[in-house]
């Protein structure tokens, strides 16, 4: 279980987020058009999960236009950005925002991906939804980078989880 903090004040996740070097867990999450994403469909590409509590939040917002930013000349990469909002939401604000280089999912159906992961916030008002975090998978299907952001409030690192993209495959998985 991780302890995060929501404005300083403590919550805690059901777990932890997956160990680098270990193969990615399955998933199966809700595309904007309502079809079925799984973690296999990515095969071959590297991936950059970046999970939120809701992309209507201002911190939430930024991380997705951060990452489209940052991911529009990246070769054989793909941004997910994951939450549990319905997908007509992620796919309203990415429209509005003109957001192209990012793919919504949502585990609104089952929470089995924030179990899977270690994401869902167990404790706090913010129960039930997912806690900030990143979690890079290399094209072999391994977790090169992971990042609990500590304070919920916060933005990720993304200058790390961009970095850990090119690094060599024998270096971190």
């Amino acid at each position: 279980m991780a302890k995060i903090t929501l404005k300083g004040n403590a919550i805690k996740t059901v777990g932890k987020l997956p160990k680098v070097g270990k193969k990615a867990p399955k998933f199966k999450l809700v595309k904007s058009d309502l079809s079925v994403a799984k973690l296999k469909d990515y095969k071959g590409s590297k991936l950059i999960l970046n999970i939120t509590p809701s992309i209507d939040t201002g911190v939430c917002a930024n991380s997705v236009r951060e990452f489209n930013k940052l991911a529009a000349g990246m070769e054989n990469t793909k941004v997910l950005y994951v939450s549990k909002d319905l997908p007509f939401a992620q796919a309203r604000f990415c429209g509005a925002e003109g957001i192209d280089n990012v793919e919504t999912l949502s585990d609104f159906v089952n929470g089995k991906f924030g179990k899977k992961y270690g994401v869902t916030i167990k404790t706090g008002p913010m129960k039930g939804l997912l806690s900030r975090s990143i979690v890079v998978i290399n094209e072999k299907g391994k977790v090169v980078y992971t990042e609990q952001v500590p304070e919920i409030i916060e933005e990720p690192n993304y200058t790390a989880a961009i970095d850990a993209l090119g690094v060599a495959e024998d270096e971190k998985a």
